[in-house]
């Protein structure tokens, strides 16, 4: 059978070995209760991880971003963010449809950071015309912004800019750890002057479900009920906690490898006749390129690639989105590549 190449997303990727065995052994209870140890253990080594007082497991990140939205605002109040940001574009308006909280977006800039000046000029004075501003919204590795990492001074210096104007400050850090490998530094340093923070099990860490937020024990409290009031109250819910437990002890520093792997695919498609990519801004697992020229479509191509084994994402009429992931290899990249010269060569 051929084998199938999935670059759509690291969501893809299935859990290890060593997680399904810890899912079959997860010590269990009630977690509303508070008395599931496995997942009691998660949340206390992920708060660890991120330097903050507490944590709490969700289904998902979206969940998670959101939780923390309608726990740090209330309804009519604003939070400012990227227009590329994952928050605005792909979590269905959940801020507004569920919590009313009004986006105000600020252009990212290629490298994923808003602005300084532009971030101000977007918090609102008292004028009672306005929604008051509550909180700042960074994410970290940006996903549309080719996965950059944003820096530690970076998110220093914004949450200056917060506590100075009465503002917070939320971190959808759903590849953090990605963020953190790619600069070279602990995660809590991307992290320290967050008031809170989300992110994934899955994806890079390979989990098969599940996203951790984290802050102060008081927010994290407050944040119990929001959970609750979306439906997120599990009851055994170290079956997910356990494979995350795995994820957070053995599979952090593999990122590297993901990250060769991306900036290698990128580095060959720059060659390719029709492609057009820039390595330099490949800093983690996440390739975009785009179609140069009217040699094919991104439908075509998206579709030729499927019937060699390849799948790949097509986020624009002419741009195409390729993620690594634990199951990727370097000679699944080679193949990939292989099989997009074929298809770029043929008329």
């Amino acid at each position: 059978m051929m084998k199938t190449i999935d670059l759509r997303s690291d969501t893809v990727t299935l859990p290890t070995p060593t997680m399904r065995e810890a899912i079959c052994r997860a010590e269990l209870g009630d977690d509303v209760f508070g008395e599931d140890p496995t997942t009691n253990r998660l949340e206390k080594l992920a708060a660890e991880c991120m330097g903050k007082e507490a944590a709490m497991l969700v289904a998902s990140g979206t969940m998670g971003n959101l939780a923390c939205l309608l726990t740090h605002c209330r309804r009519g109040e604003e939070v400012i963010l990227g227009d590329q940001s994952h928050t605005f574009l792909y979590e269905a308006g959940g801020m507004s449809a569920l919590g009313g909280i009004h986006a105000h977006t600020v252009r990212n800039q290629p490298d994923g950071t808003m602005r300084l000046e532009d971030i101000e000029a977007a918090i609102r004075g008292s004028d009672v015309h306005f929604p008051r501003t509550r909180l700042i919204c960074l994410e970290n590795t940006h996903n549309r912004c080719n996965g950059s990492a944003l820096t530690p001074e970076y998110t220093d210096a914004v949450a200056a800019l917060a506590r100075k104007r009465g503002v917070r400050v939320h971190l959808d850090g759903a590849r953090i750890f990605n963020a953190a490998v790619a600069l070279g530094v602990d995660a809590k340093e991307l992290v320290r002057n967050a008031d809170s923070v989300s992110f994934c099990l899955s994806k890079g860490l390979s989990a098969p479900v599940g996203s951790v937020i984290c802050g102060s024990s008081e927010f994290i409290a407050e944040a119990r009920r929001t959970r609750k009031v979306l439906g997120g109250g599990m009851r055994q819910s170290g079956v997910i906690a356990a494979p995350g437990i795995t994820a957070l002890e053995q599979m952090v520093a593999r990122l590297a490898e993901d990250h060769a792997n991306a900036r290698r695919l990128a580095e060959r498609i720059a060659h390719i006749r029709g492609l057009s990519a820039d390595p330099e801004r490949t800093q983690t697992n996440i390739v975009y390129f785009e179609l140069a020229g009217k040699r094919v479509t991104a439908e075509k191509l998206v579709t030729q690639l499927g019937k060699r084994g390849i799948k790949l994402l097509r986020v624009g009429p002419g741009l195409l989105r390729a993620v690594t992931h634990y199951g990727i290899s370097a000679d699944d990249i080679d193949s990939t590549l292989a099989a997009l010269r074929e298809v770029m060569e043929t008329r």
